[in-house]
């Protein structure tokens, strides 16, 4: 995790994630984007690539990546404890505290007798 933390944490390797999104690109390809030196590109390449971010494919001379985005998931599982929910997901937790309340509420206490048991009551 701590090393896509800080793949991601470069705001060029991040728009290289995202180029990479829509598909494969060759080096020549990600560095046309950007206004820095291409060596430049290929080591913010190479950060992604150990992160296990992108992948790199070798085609006769071109180096092809491509994003693999399965190492997102411990991360994206780590920093959702800090996400509120929201819209539909906040509605149905408000539901679920008022169904408890409810029947919280609902509950007989045990001082109280049911309507059945004070008919027994009379009778004996």
């Amino acid at each position: 995790m701590d090393d896509v933390a800080g793949a991601i944490a470069d705001p060029v390797r991040r728009e290289i994630l995202v180029l990479l999104r829509d598909g494969r690109l060759s080096a020549g390809e990600v560095a046309e984007h950007f206004a820095i030196s291409r060596p430049a590109v290929s080591r913010h390449l190479r950060v992604l690539r150990q992160s296990g971010l992108v992948r790199a494919e070798l085609a006769g001379r071109q180096r092809f990546y491509t994003l693999d985005p399965e190492p997102f998931g411990e991360l994206v599982g780590w920093l959702a404890q800090f996400a509120r929910p929201a819209g539909w997901e906040h509605r149905l937790d408000a539901l679920e505290t008022e169904v408890y309340r409810t029947r919280r509420e609902r509950r007989p206490s045990p001082d109280v007798k049911a309507p059945q048991d004070i008919g027994e009551e009379n009778t004996a």
